[in-house]
């Protein structure tokens, strides 16, 4: 405000009173010049005074704006006495009703800049035929010392990524649509939705390191951030077992035989510690990892066949129950207690699933996310609700070793077999474990290459 009253005391400022369309005609186009407001050529003290009513409430919104006298003529529309203010009667988040004049953006974004030191103010490509009047503003203030610095506007292609949506405003309408549970929804492609989701600050800044900068357009395939994520969680994700689709399997040969072992917590790193894993009567699998009418190449679980147990023995599956409804809800199975680190000598077993004990899990909710777009065009003409991915969340009901109840809840986990997940900061607590899906293990985009 204090930078706009110089303006005006300079004479590089007034107060107008033109409409919003007669301002549009007045600014002339591309092909024509425009023409000088009849307001242009008010006394510095008129201005001063219509400009303090204007802070007080004397006028109606939209009567009045304060504009810059530049040069109506410039080939530079930007040019052509842009608003540096104008009257807008609405409660502020912080200043409530104290002010009922707010500055545009234009006027803003190089004060603002200035006023905290920035040297290089980095833009996106629209803002290119904003920056002389960014350096014209910025050029007064620091002619008469009232700023310090003078930063470098520079513009950027914007990063888009495919399937995702970064506008605000879009945002904003999946917000209010209730499509989303907040702006920190792990879907949204906000700093705190990556952060609830389990992305890491270095993964980011791998992946925008590997984009580069350009000033042609720069539309990523979501599989880069999610390849640069994931090789930054390599190597400091926790690995523990989850069944996420839990089917019951009783071992009817149980003994308390050497049932246990210890088992490193990342297969590279011994900082990360150990773990037990006890082997108990009764297990859960994944519902997926067992195949009643088995073919040829499966190998995983099958009645009949084998399958080793990650960390543990070789089991096989004698007998299904089901339900009244002829489901399977339960496995009999039995187990090979020579093949502790050690495959059996008669035979060849090549599959190997994940498990976990019924006695020391815990029961838990796990968010499996997926793109949050049907189609590739973020800036589709129609209905933006209509391309939301209805299944870009789906919910199962699990379990995870017990283990993860000492670790803080902020940890990055491996989950052995399924992918990278978190703890959901908001949701999940020690009676009511919650966790996101931060990435796959698969890396699509090798799998492309």
């Amino acid at each position: 405000y204090e930078f706009a009253v110089f303006f005006i005391k300079q004479g590089l400022a007034y107060v107008c009173d033109l409409t919003l369309e007669q301002v549009k005609e007045y600014r002339g186009d591309f092909n024509n010049s425009g023409k000088n407001s009849p307001y242009r050529n008010r006394s510095v003290e008129e201005n001063l005074t219509l400009f303090e009513e204007m802070r007080k409430g004397t006028y109606q919104d939209g009567s009045k704006t304060l504009r810059l006298k530049i040069d109506m003529a410039s080939s530079n529309i930007n040019l052509r006495d842009p608003a540096i203010y104008r009257i807008k009667k609405v409660e502020h988040i912080r200043t409530k009703n104290k002010w009922c004049i707010y500055p545009l953006y234009d006027y803003t974004h190089c004060i603002s800049d200035a006023l905290e030191g920035i040297t290089h103010s980095f833009c996106s490509l629209e803002f290119e035929n904003h920056r002389p009047l960014y350096d014209y503003i910025l050029s007064h203030l620091l002619t008469f010392d009232l700023i310090n610095c003078h930063p470098q506007q520079i513009e950027f292609s914007r990063l888009e990524l495919l399937q995702t949506i970064t506008s605000k405003r879009k945002l904003n309408q999946l917000v209010l649509a209730n499509v989303v549970d907040g702006w920190d929804d792990p879907r949204m492609s906000t700093i705190s939705g990556m952060r609830r989701r389990g992305y890491t600050s270095e993964g980011i800044k791998l992946f925008i390191s590997r984009c580069g900068i350009s000033k042609s357009p720069n539309i990523i395939d979501f599989t880069y951030l999610e390849s640069a994520i994931r090789e930054d969680l390599e190597n400091k994700a926790i690995r523990v077992m989850a069944v996420l689709s839990p089917l019951k399997v009783t071992i009817t040969n149980f003994t308390e035989q050497i049932s246990e072992r210890v088992v490193s917590f990342h297969p590279n790193n011994e900082q990360f510690g150990t773990r037990i894993v006890k082997l108990t009567q009764e297990i859960y699998i994944e519902t997926d990892d067992f195949m009643e009418n088995a073919s040829v190449n499966w190998h995983r679980l099958y009645i009949g066949g084998e399958v080793r147990l990650r960390y543990s023995y070789i089991i096989k599956c004698d007998q299904v129950v089901r339900d009244s409804l002829g489901r399977i809800i339960e496995l009999k199975c039995s187990v090979d207690y020579d093949t502790l680190g050690k495959n059996p000598e008669d035979r060849k077993v090549k599959g190997v699933i994940h498990w976990v004990s019924a006695n020391n899990s815990q029961p838990a909710e796990f968010r499996l996310y997926d793109r949050l777009m049907n189609k590739e065009e973020e800036n589709n003409n129609g209905n933006l609700l209509d391309t939301i991915n209805p299944n870009s969340l789906i919910i199962k009901n699990g379990y995870i070793e017990s283990c993860v109840l000492k670790f803080n809840a902020s940890i990055n986990y491996q989950l052995e077999r399924v992918g990278y997940f978190i703890q959901d900061c908001k949701l999940s607590s020690s009676n009511n474990l919650v966790f996101n899906h931060t990435v796959s293990l698969k890396d699509l985009l090798k799998v492309k290459k």
